[in-house]
């Protein structure tokens, strides 16, 4: 099983970034995927959270409406979409991968395979 994270980069404040997590190895109708970031100084947090076979997606409250998670199936990949990033958005970013028979909804239990990280990094 591999999980390929990319799409980080620099941003300024209010832009957007869109980043990719390609799987491979895993079916997403059986594996739920999420994307969790770690700050400098920071533990890690799960920040969004797409299902298998139903799709159902989780963001954190946190985020306020500003990110979204989605999946092309046939591609085997998982973006989530960023925007109106902000300073307190810079970390590293990754994704990670659960079987449904073991992973919650906003997938901080059961991930069993994990991506190398991006980083994210917003600044004028």
């Amino acid at each position: 099983v591999q999980l390929q994270a990319s799409g980080g980069g620099l941003v300024q404040p209010g832009g957007s970034l869109r980043l990719s997590c390609v799987t491979a190895g895993i079916s997403l109708d059986y594996y739920a995927i999420g994307w969790f970031r770690q700050a400098p100084g920071k533990e890690r947090e799960s920040i969004s959270c797409i299902s298998g076979r139903g799709g159902a997606t989780y963001h954190a409250p946190f985020l306020k409406g500003r990110f979204t998670i989605s999946r092309i199936n046939v591609q085997n990949t998982v973006y989530l979409q960023m925007d109106d990033l902000e300073s307190e958005d810079t970390a590293v970013y990754y994704c990670a991968a659960g079987s449904i028979l073991g992973a919650t909804q906003d997938c901080k239990v059961g991930m069993q395979f994990w991506g190398q990280g991006t980083q994210v990094t917003v600044s004028s």
